[in-house]
């Protein structure tokens, strides 16, 4: 007897797709098509530089924008219903835990962890990388220098100070040096990585460390809540512009200057190939006749 023919299923192709769907494919054809030439040098380095300045002109825009509600006084009323959130929700113990945390977005430690990153990496021949993370630092010391001086707003009043403070409030000095240290230095320990697991714990303990930083400035008492999120969008700007740039200038030295490279040592899994591999060939070769006389 015959067996029943199994139904047909429908191509997926075919499937009728939400309206959702077309904007996805709409972005994997786009995807795809970039990934069709991405084989092209100039490609490869035009992606990571329109992608930095993508990056860095957005998360400008973003900070202008937060920056001229701040000066028009539309998030004054938003600011002080957080900051008196805050003060209801105060206890010692919380208090010396967030002047814990705020302490390693201070400029000492920043300085600390960036000396013994750049030391490392020098040490390790990833000269091109250590270079990046201080001018990062560097500039954007100056950066949040600048910015607070043109704005010079007042820090918050509505309760006692956990920690000092000495200069003006907008934007967050120690949420813009947390984004732009700790994400740089993910940024490049991740890099070195081998596995996708280990560079997405580095990135997400980098995160989780600049998030509580930002969040202890509010708790303490020091910045408004407009603060610290323009300290963070203009700080990983910045970051991911420095970024990307290394990206790009390491494609381009690749194409252009492979001696230049000497300096940016690789893991060490693109060193060389894997230990097996060189043994099995190593076995071969040995188990080759030779050549008869």
């Amino acid at each position: 007897m015959p067996r029943p023919e199994r139904p047909i299923r429908a191509e997926r192709r075919s499937r009728p797709r939400a309206h959702f769907a077309l904007l996805w494919d709409l972005l994997f054809r786009l995807l795809r098509a970039s990934l069709s030439h991405v084989q092209s040098f100039y490609t490869a380095v035009g992606i990571f530089i329109v992608g930095g300045a993508l990056l860095a002109i957005g998360g400008a825009w973003a900070f202008a924008e937060i920056a001229e509600h701040v000066q028009e006084g539309a998030t004054q009323r938003f600011d002080e219903s957080i900051m008196h959130w805050m003060a209801t929700h105060q206890t010692p113990t919380r208090r010396m835990v967030m002047a814990d945390v705020t302490e390693l977005g201070t400029g000492v430690v920043v300085m600390m962890v960036v000396a013994v990153a750049a030391l490392f990496l020098w040490l390790t021949r990833h000269k091109h990388s250590a270079a990046l993370l201080l001018v990062a630092t560097s500039v954007g010391i100056v950066i949040n220098s600048f910015l607070k001086d043109v704005f010079h707003r007042d820090r918050p009043a509505i309760f006692d100070w956990g920690t000092e403070v000495f200069s003006s409030s907008f934007p967050s000095g120690h949420a813009m040096s947390a984004a732009i240290v700790y994400g740089t230095v993910a940024y490049l320990a991740a890099r070195l990585q081998r596995t996708h697991v280990a560079r997405t714990l580095t990135i997400g303990a980098a995160l989780i460390l600049i998030l509580l930083i930002a969040f202890s400035r509010i708790y303490l008492g020091v910045h408004y809540p407009s603060d610290t999120l323009a300290g963070l969008l203009v700080g990983l700007a910045w970051a991911a512009f420095c970024m990307a740039s290394l990206e790009a200038i390491q494609k381009v030295a690749l194409r252009r200057a492979p001696q230049a490279l000497a300096d940016e040592r690789p893991p060490e899994d693109e060193l060389s190939p894997p230990a097996e591999a060189t043994a099995a060939r190593l076995t071969a070769s040995e188990r080759a006749p030779g050549p008869t006389r």
